[in-house]
């Protein structure tokens, strides 16, 4: 409140904010109401009546996000690009204020664009006034984290010693990163307080595939049988002699009807070695087709006066 009326001229009337109970408490109502300051509230679970300060927290978080993964920068760093989001956001046009630039309508002037630097590359920074002596090194190798909000440089952290290093003086290498040659992967977890407990998450990769069925016996495709031709007197037809004929009665030479001794393929088994049950009733109908059609053949083939008795399928 005092920084906005000493720097701006400008007093405080309404703070807008939602039901956190950082802005609901005793202590801010207190200090609003002695500075008669009006306190507005959004309704519970109502985001949209609180649309802008939501829609810029969104532009911060992707501009956070994109700064830590182009940089391939560890998740300790959040705050820094965070204040670096904010620094090139406020100098950034807004079409909320018709494209004009937020710094711009701030303190009335133009700001510089030519000091700005790619966040999480590499630098060195002028280290020769800490030298220890004439030989010592004049720089090191650094990783660039933004602007100072109280100087006029650059922050730079030290590597080999871990420590912030602020200077005017530095040089910029704005095609390498530090964080991204050779170093391990950043982990993730280090952000497990942003996480919200009460959302599901599901693995997002490739499920396992399903073992491929056997086919069924009756869908492998099984080679034609041989032309039928028209018995003697015109009984029925019966399949031309074979080499492999043999003597039945009254001295008629019989063949092995298609398909009756045909080798069929093996129903497939499970992994106990067990047929599946609907394969089994399959064959055991196909089986009673055949010999049912034995029977009708050889009853045609049969001299007159001898019948042949079978028990019904």
């Amino acid at each position: 409140m005092a920084y906005a009326r000493t720097q701006f001229g400008l007093p405080v009337k309404c703070l807008h904010a939602d039901n956190s109970t950082e802005f609901v408490n005793n202590a801010t109502s207190t200090f609003l109401a002695a500075h008669g300051i009006l306190l507005r509230l959004s309704c519970p679970y109502t985001s949209a009546q609180n649309g802008k300060a939501e829609r810029t927290l969104r532009t911060l978080n992707n501009s956070v996000r994109t700064l830590h993964l182009h940089a391939s920068m560890p998740p300790s760093y959040w705050a820094e690009a965070l204040a670096a989001a904010c620094y090139l956001l406020n100098r950034c046009p807004s079409s909320s204020i018709h494209s004009e630039v937020p710094y711009t309508r701030l303190f009335r002037e133009q700001p510089t664009y030519d000091h700005l630097r790619v966040f999480g590359c590499l630098c060195y920074p002028n280290l020769q006034a800490t030298s220890a002596h004439k030989l010592a090194s004049r720089s090191t190798a650094c990783v660039f984290l933004g602007y100072p909000s109280s100087h006029k440089g650059y922050r730079c952290l030290d590597l080999s010693t871990r420590r912030i290093i602020i200077s005017r003086h530095v040089i910029f290498d704005e095609s390498r990163f530090p964080f991204a040659d050779g170093s391990p992967a950043p982990d993730s977890s280090l952000l497990d307080f942003l996480v919200d407990d009460t959302v599901n998450t599901m693995p997002c990769g490739p499920s396992p595939a399903a073992p491929a069925a056997a086919p069924f016996p009756e869908d492998i495709e099984q080679p034609p049988p041989p032309p039928l031709h028209a018995g003697p007197g015109g009984r029925g037809p019966v399949p031309p002699p074979g080499p492999a004929a043999s003597t039945s009665l009254g001295g008629r030479g019989l063949v092995p009807l298609p398909g009756l001794l045909q080798a069929r393929p093996a129903a497939p088994r499970d992994a106990a070695g067990l047929v599946p049950a609907l394969r089994t009733s399959t064959c055991v109908a196909h089986q009673r087709r055949l010999l049912r059609r034995s029977l009708y053949l050889l009853s045609s083939l049969t001299p007159p006066g001898l019948s042949l008795v079978h028990s019904p399928g």
